[in-house]
């Protein structure tokens, strides 16, 4: 099985405008390397994995419908109000387009197990300006979570160190190593 990194999508709507920046698509038995800003949703990818940083990653994963994704976003919410495109960079944003793609789907919020990773302090004390980007996301996480009413079933958050996370969508195993990036199989 290849690992496919996705490219950035911006899907087309009628009229020829775009709308919800980020989300990928993929081929049955895919698997996914999902970059900053990306999310995605349903069950044709194998596994979905993400590297994080001060970002946090959202995994969602239902147990009787054997349907999941995850969200990897950058900042909390979007600097100037709310926009049309939606851009998955923002995890506002991110975690509504995930909402929509589970409702489209059929099923509920609270039927979901989640799961919360990243925030990671990943200049701690060296540029002499604290923006705690990676306390912003959590908190905003946090509040989405429980917004939505999501069942968490697993957190590890914080601290210095980059997370690698990834959801397995055959079972809804969830996996994370703190540390350097995994080594790619070939």
């Amino acid at each position: 099985m290849r690992t496919h990194e996705a490219p950035l999508l911006k899907r087309a709507v009628a009229g020829g405008g775009t709308a919800d920046i980020g989300i990928i698509h993929a081929t049955t038995g895919q698997a996914l390397n999902l970059l900053a800003g990306q999310l995605y949703f349903g069950q044709q990818a194998a596994r979905v994995r993400t590297l994080l940083g001060s970002c946090v990653a959202v995994t969602l994963w239902h147990p009787q419908r054997r349907l999941g994704g995850m969200c990897h976003f950058l900042l909390p919410r979007r600097p100037h109000g709310e926009a049309i495109p939606r851009d998955g960079r923002f995890g506002e944003e991110a975690v509504a387009m995930l909402v929509e793609s589970l409702q489209r789907a059929g099923t509920r919020t609270h039927d979901y197990e989640a799961h919360l990773y990243g925030g990671a302090d990943t200049l701690p004390e060296q540029t002499g300006v604290k923006l705690n980007i990676g306390e912003r996301n959590i908190e905003r996480a946090w509040q989405l979570v429980d917004q939505h009413g999501f069942q968490l079933q697993g957190v590890d958050v914080g601290d210095t160190v980059p997370r690698n996370v990834e959801l397995n969508l055959a079972t809804g195993e969830v996996s994370m190593r703190r540390g350097l990036p995994m080594k790619k199989s070939k």
